[in-house]
């Protein structure tokens, strides 16, 4: 296994364990902070191991922040379809 892909295992257990602590913000900062540092990883992957493993990881971090991906999508949508 190549270093990003350890990387991106080693991201993906620290998004589950920053899910299971407690959070008075419900969970903004930490997802936040987790977009920030798998963004470039994406990246890395993509690089090493090819287009395919890297849609595949980017598949698997959006599975793990999935409220900033419908949060996202549904700003999207609003900016696209707005009738003035």
């Amino acid at each position: 296994m190549t270093l990003s892909l350890t990387l991106a295992c080693l991201w993906a257990v620290a998004a589950n364990i920053a899910a299971m602590i407690p959070s008075s913000d419900n969970h903004w900062t930490r997802a936040y902070l987790l977009i920030a540092a798998g963004i470039p990883l994406v990246g890395y992957v993509t690089y090493e191991n090819g287009p395919w493993i890297g849609l595949a990881t980017l598949v698997a971090g959006m599975s793990l922040l999935r409220w900033p991906v419908y949060y996202l999508a549904s700003w999207g949508r609003r900016v696209l379809w707005r009738t003035e």
